[in-house]
């Protein structure tokens, strides 16, 4: 079993910024990925942005635009997304997860409660 802490999140008006940090208690996976992914009322899943533990190589959902960075520690197994120029379209409840594969699966094979991140106009 994997434990997931998250911490961040939030409200924040059109343009500001927020940082989601996920501490895991272990990685399970010897090439696994860490990352979030998102949902929205009415929306369904979007993977935000995921980090490969081995390497580092990142992937991001189209729709960050080079707005949101992910970064991980691998001595206390975290991650953190620093979300910078956020719009009311991001807007959504935010999932840590841990899976094996980048693109994670449905459902990830770990994930936590999630965190709300609200963008006011």
């Amino acid at each position: 079993q994997v434990q997931l802490v998250e911490s961040g999140g939030g409200s924040v008006q059109t343009g500001g910024s927020l940082k989601l940090s996920c501490s895991a208690s272990r990685m399970p996976f010897s090439n696994g990925a860490m990352g979030w992914f998102r949902r929205a009322p009415g929306y369904g899943r979007e993977v935000v942005a995921v980090i490969n533990w081995n390497d580092g190589t990142t992937k991001y959902g189209d729709f960050v635009k080079g707005r949101f960075t992910i970064s991980r520690d691998t001595a206390k197994t975290t991650v953190h997304l620093q979300m910078n120029g956020l719009t009311p379209e991001d807007t959504a409840r935010y999932y840590c997860a841990v899976d094996k594969d980048r693109n994670l699966g449905i459902p990830p094979d770990y994930f936590d409660q999630g965190v709300q991140v609200t963008v006011s106009s």
